[in-house]
Formats: C-alpha cells, sequence, structure tokens
C-alpha cells in the first residue's frame, strides 16, 4: 500500500465522520493489511467494516456506478 495516504476523512452531518484507513495487523502469524472503513463520532468508533486491499477498487468503482445509476 502507499504510504503517504493512508487515511482520508469524510465529514459528514451531525457531528459524524466516515475514515478510511489503511491498517496493518499482526493479530495472526504473518502481518496483514487490510482498509478499515469506520463511522466515528466523538473519537469513538461506532462502526467499522474491514475489507482486502485487493477488493477497494471494485468497491469505489461500485460506489460510483451506484450513484450515477440512482442520479446521487
Amino acid at each position: 500500500m502507499n504510504e503517504d495516504k493512508v487515511f482520508i476523512e469524510i465529514k459528514m452531518s451531525s457531528g459524524w465522520y466516515m475514515t478510511v484507513s489503511a491498517i496493518k495487523s499482526d493479530k495472526f502469524e504473518e502481518e496483514k493489511e487490510f482498509v478499515e472503513i469506520a463511522k466515528i463520532r466523538g473519537d469513538q468508533k461506532r462502526s467499522r467494516f474491514n475489507i482486502n486491499p485487493k477488493y477497494v477498487r471494485t468497491l469505489g468503482e461500485a460506489l460510483i456506478k451506484f450513484a450515477d445509476d440512482n442520479k446521487l
């Protein structure tokens, strides 16, 4: 992963933020990388979704297509 940009924060309404960050976990025997999408309010992560880095582009393209198809 590109180490220069490993964190993006998107301001939402009512004090909520969505973050997208590259995370390395050594929870298992080998160090694994994943991308975490989290919803944050008051410096606490309220919900999280972890995705394998190889699917991030596919997710992004699917979100853009969804927005375009639904005129969002």
